[in-house]
């Protein structure tokens, strides 16, 4: 363990010097969240919102119009519009929040797809929402930058705060505590339900992509002008900031970190993959995506870019990492000899890949609406599943890998059993 670090006041500052990081080892659960307890907000004046009144309308499951392939144990249907986000609740696996681009996010049991309750009160496209690290409390954010945060066993509203136009939002991995990005440069820290506020001030360009690192001190922010900040959520300082050729030459889309969090991958429109030592900063090998063939030229200016990473993650059993790309290529990186170990070809774009927590299983969900199972140890798909009539936008794979949720643009979410004879 590490030693407890001394009391203090922080004094937090737009701009910092880059410094040294220092690697200890890893904190226990309780040790993080009592860190967080000791950092020093500004109290922003958040408010709380009056408890609104509840949607308790029945899941109907109606499917018409659907493909005649529909391999789902469960479908959601209450959205009227694209569904853009899932997060199942991670203490239990039994509940699932969608948000969508009719205003609406609904919190609802997987087992049935019965609504519990509706997060009412957006006024924009939902496209950001998730559970606390102990399924207490569940976010929903919308484009316009309107966060709320509902107590889950009660269904009340208990937090509520509007930011510039929503990136990106992720709860802290052991504590009550909220990080959002948003489109002017800034990312927002918040104690939940208290509302304490803290803010680290980006580029003036859309923090696009963000993750807090597993020790739960620092969390690594892409930016639209293809630069990466290494932040310290204590301090308030950055650590690392990776720029010009270091950086990326176009706007990050996505960023992931090992189970240690010693290693940061980052993704842009720019096609490349980067591996960061989130210690030191530095970039330790860029993996980029060799087209097969020589593009025709462009007609209508739109043909160079026509792909980008859209998602990439690391394996927790073996030292690979997967890279997904819009052209449909599914890459699968070996990290030991920084080559590439398998490309796995899909008809249209992959929107997000996840990794099983326990196996070199990859997931991956793209344009042509199917879920598919990759080993990624020899490259060959395992299964595949179906279910959706439009693109499926997000998805989310429960603890044990035995369910996967898919949201779509065909307004509707999904629950697929996934479980395999070899497990």
């Amino acid at each position: 363990m590490e030693p407890a670090e001394e009391p203090g006041t922080l004094d937090f500052h737009g701009d910092e010097e880059i410094i040294e990081v220092v690697e200890l080892g890893p904190p226990g659960p309780d040790d993080l969240a009592a860190e967080m307890e000791d950092v020093d907000f500004e109290d922003e004046g958040a408010e709380e919102a009056d408890g609104e009144a509840w949607d308790t309308e029945d899941d109907e499951g109606l499917e018409d119009g659907m493909e005649a392939q529909d391999d789902s144990e469960v479908t959601f249907s209450l959205h009227s519009a694209s569904v853009f986000c899932v997060s199942l609740d991670p203490k239990t696996n039994t509940l699932a929040v969608t948000g969508g681009e009719d205003d609406k996010a609904f919190v609802w049991r997987l087992s049935d797809g019965e609504l519990l309750f509706e997060c009412s009160g957006h006024k924009d496209s939902v496209t950001c929402a998730g559970f606390s690290h102990d399924s207490v409390f569940v976010a929903t954010g919308d484009m316009s930058g309107l966060i709320k945060v509902w107590r889950v066993d009660t269904k009340e509203e208990v937090w509520s705060f509007e930011v510039g136009d929503l990136e990106w939002m992720e709860w802290h991995p052991q504590a009550h505590v909220l990080l959002a990005g948003t489109a002017d440069g800034n990312s927002w820290m918040w104690k939940i339900p208290s509302g304490d506020c803290k803010t680290f001030q980006g580029p003036a360009c859309p923090a696009t992509c963000g993750r807090i690192l597993p020790d739960g001190k620092r969390a690594v922010v892409g930016y639209e002008d293809g630069t990466m900040r290494i932040w310290d959520l204590k301090q308030g300082t950055s650590l690392h900031v990776l720029k010009g050729q270091d950086g990326h030459q176009d706007p990050l889309t996505c960023v992931a970190s090992n189970q240690d969090g010693s290693l940061i991958l980052t993704g842009s429109v720019d096609c490349h993959a980067k591996l960061v030592s989130s210690a030191t900063g530095k970039v330790v090998c860029v993996f980029k995506m060799e087209t097969a063939a020589p593009k025709a030229p462009a007609s209508e200016g739109e043909e160079a870019e026509s792909n980008s990473v859209e998602s990439l993650g690391f394996c927790n059993v073996m030292p690979l990492a997967a890279v997904g790309y819009l052209d449909g290529t599914l890459a699968i990186y070996d990290l030991t000899t920084q080559s590439l170990r398998h490309k796995c070809q899909h008809e249209s774009g992959i929107v997000q890949l996840l990794w099983e927590e326990n196996s070199a299983v990859v997931y991956t969900c793209s344009l042509d609406g199917a879920v598919r199972l990759w080993d990624a140890r020899s490259g060959k798909m395992i299964s595949e599943y179906r279910g959706h009539s439009a693109e499926i936008l997000d998805f989310a794979v429960n603890k044990d890998a035995s369910i996967v949720v898919t949201t779509s643009g065909d307004h509707q979410a999904k629950v697929f059993c996934v479980q395999r004879p070899d497990r």
